[in-house]
């Protein structure tokens, strides 16, 4: 089973770029896109609903703005739009299908980049999702695979110049603890780091500078899971042949056999 999730920082602006041409090669089960920026009646091209799949998009309520996707080859037996919570679902932070033991969601966690407000809503946020995180590790049944932009590097060799951002949102240090509780407490699983531990595996670059030529990144998108599926782990990669985004693709393969 291939699950790819990619930040697409504008799924039209990705489209002109080849992102939909190479995600057919890919031949995926399933894909989670986060940062849309598109309401879905405005993606009346076959291009956005692929030929195979079941699409399942959540938009945020300001036009070009955030939002979330989930495509799947299977047909889910249930679909999640939203946290159920009014801040985070009017910006189209989540989306997440349900199989018979297994669930896979579409998250976008908020940037706190632009200044004190949205980081204060950053952190909001992780308080309300650490409860839905908690419940779902009760569910001993069901295994989750939580794909997206977590806006969160989470160690040192996750972001190249961890020095110079320890102020900085991403790498704060309460933002980097909410991750440390995730992994060593919840038990979840970084299943990139299951089996790829090599240093300068970044799959964001910001625009500025010569970031991207000079591999200056943060890795802040994940595939965050539950335990039992780490040992179902083939392969990991971050591809960077193409540039469909300043997010890079992440793409894992489990053995669902």
């Amino acid at each position: 089973m291939r699950v790819i999730t990619v930040n697409l920082n504008g799924i039209r602006s990705a489209a002109t770029k080849g992102f939909f041409t190479w995600l057919q090669a890919e031949q995926a089960d399933v894909v989670c896109l986060q940062e849309t920026k598109a309401q879905e009646h405005q993606l009346t091209d076959e291009l956005f609903c692929p030929a195979g799949y079941h699409c399942y998009y959540v938009d945020a309520e300001k036009k070009g703005y955030s939002g979330v996707a989930i495509y799947s080859r299977q047909a889910p037996l249930n679909v999640s739009y939203g946290l159920n919570w009014q801040p985070a679902d009017s910006e189209g932070r989540y989306v997440q299908i349900d199989f018979a033991a297994l669930s896979i969601g579409s998250l976008y966690l908020p940037s706190g980049s632009s200044g004190e407000e949205r980081q204060a809503f950053k952190f909001q946020f992780l308080d309300y999702y650490k409860k839905i995180l908690i419940e779902q590790r009760q569910q001993k049944e069901r295994d989750f695979i939580i794909c997206g932009d977590w806006n969160i590097a989470h160690k040192q060799i996750d972001i190249k110049n961890w020095r110079g951002n320890q102020k900085n949102s991403g790498f704060l240090p309460e933002e980097r603890a909410f991750m440390d509780w995730l992994f060593d407490e919840l038990g979840y699983v970084d299943a990139f780091r299951v089996i790829n531990h090599a240093t300068e595996q970044y799959t964001w670059w910001s625009n500025r500078g010569q970031a991207w030529a000079k591999n200056v990144g943060w890795r802040i998108d994940y595939q965050v899971i539950t335990p039992r599926l780490a040992a179902k782990i083939k392969a990991a990669s971050i591809y960077k042949d193409q540039r469909f985004s300043d997010h890079a693709p992440l793409i894992i393969d489990y053995d669902m056999t």
